[in-house]
């Protein structure tokens, strides 16, 4: 009957599910057994089926996922679906917060310059007006004495002062904000987008070839006058021209001072230049509406970004350790046998110049010149000069973007450079202040 057939049916499939489950069992232990004797390379696949329920789980629990459903009976593609909206959940609100972030960022940055500049200009202004004479009186041309008619209660409480100040710059933002808005939805101009009008036209075009081409000769003219000087066993050092009236009258310092620092100088001025409190990138937005930003900006010298750098790395605090003054002292090394790296050369270098040069009033020349000596006397030429080169900050900020450094990367100087590397030098570094010192320890 229809009845007994269904009961047959039901009993083959208990057997089958029986069998089934027998066989996998037979088969897990098969593998396990494999496994443990060393003949079957991969974990058993009950194993593995378990560390990834355990990882599925975890991950379901983490990501807050409603699978109350049977995963059964879903598509694979709903499955997709599920999880792509609970992982939505968890790094679009990160991604909404980082970009919140960074814009806040970037206004406080632009505030805080904006309020620097007004400061400058409130705090000039202020020295110029208070710039009278404090006297209760003046004498005149023929010998008589005046007082002093200017009132006392003229002069502002500096209370009152800062109130005032205070009261302009916020009135003076909101004003930006304004110009902003208006300057953005009218003319198109976003912040960030500098006129190119600010810089000179014909700087854009400059070529910097000859400046490269002045350098590979310099470089090669003091390596030929250093390779004739090691060959005769000679070398010039601070001891052998202690006699000399102008001092340093030899080739070889003659080639490097006047000839490969001048050309590395220029190359390295090329584009360079100041930056301006003035020009940040709050009067961006409104740059395009001031036609009177036509000047170039300030040149620089490049000494002065070594100092920069030196300031930057907190480089006077570093040489003037006590560890340091103690290893000065006693002559002891303070590395502990670990070679000093570059940076911390480059850092003492520009420190020991700084400290003989500065009070002498020395030019930045001068003090350029001295770097550049004592960074052949080290075969460290090519490693400052890059330390420069690889800072991001110092290069965004102070270099044009048309200029050889900010197209190159200084790359092929670098390259010329390194001709002068595997030379030994000793020239002297102290011509600019020696005359000077001796003078002052004469007395």
């Amino acid at each position: 009957s229809e009845r007994e057939k269904q009961e047959q049916i039901e009993v083959q499939k208990e057997k089958q599910r029986e069998l089934i489950l027998q066989l996998k069992t037979q088969l897990d232990d098969l593998e396990t057994f494999a496994y443990q004797e060393g003949s079957y390379d991969s974990l058993p696949q009950s194993v593995v089926m378990e560390r990834q329920r355990m990882i599925i789980n975890e991950l379901i629990k983490k990501l807050d996922m409603d699978l109350s459903e049977d995963v059964a009976t879903l598509s694979p593609e709903e499955l997709r679906q599920r999880v792509d909206a609970a992982i939505a959940q968890i790094v679009n609100p990160a991604k909404v917060k980082e970009q919140l972030v960074e814009q806040l960022k970037t206004q406080i940055r632009d505030l805080e310059m904006f309020i620097n500049f007004i400061q400058d200009e409130v705090g000039s202004s202020g020295k110029a007006e208070d710039g009278h004479c404090e006297c209760a009186g003046r004498k005149d041309g023929g010998g008589s004495y005046k007082p002093n008619t200017r009132p006392s209660g003229n002069r502002v409480n500096p209370e009152d002062a800062r109130r005032m100040r205070e009261t302009g710059l916020h009135l003076m933002r909101r004003m930006l904000a304004v110009l902003q808005i208006f300057a953005v939805s009218q003319f198109g101009c976003a912040t960030g987008q500098i006129p190119r009008t600010l810089w000179q036209k014909d700087q854009a075009n400059k070529d910097y070839s000859p400046l490269i081409k002045k350098l590979e000769l310099s470089v090669e003219r003091v390596r030929q006058l250093a390779m004739k000087h090691q060959q005769e066993d000679h070398v010039i050092s601070s001891s052998d021209l202690q006699d000399v009236p102008l001092g340093g009258r030899d080739e070889l310092t003659l080639a490097v001072r006047k000839e490969l620092t001048i050309a590395l100088r220029d190359l390295m001025a090329h584009g360079l230049y100041a930056s301006s409190q003035g020009m940040s990138l709050v009067l961006a937005p409104i740059a395009c509406l001031i036609p009177a930003f036509t000047s170039s900006p300030q040149t620089m010298h490049p000494w002065e970004l070594f100092v920069k750098y030196y300031n930057t790395k907190n480089g006077q605090a570093f040489v003037e350790s006590p560890a340091r003054k103690l290893s000065q002292s006693f002559a002891l090394p303070v590395t502990g046998g670990v070679a000093i790296t570059p940076k911390q050369s480059l850092l003492t270098a520009i420190h020991t110049v700084l400290t003989e040069h500065d009070p002498f009033k020395r030019s930045a020349d001068s003090e350029l010149k001295a770097l550049v000596c004592m960074a052949l006397n080290e075969q460290r030429l090519v490693s400052w000069v890059n330390l420069i080169c690889k800072s991001g900050a110092l290069v965004q900020s102070h270099y044009q973007p048309w200029s050889y450094m900010a197209n190159t990367g200084f790359e092929s100087a670098l390259n010329v450079l390194s001709r002068l590397s595997n030379l030994k030098f000793n020239l002297p570094v102290d011509l600019a202040v020696r005359q000077l010192k001796n003078i002052k320890d004469a007395f």
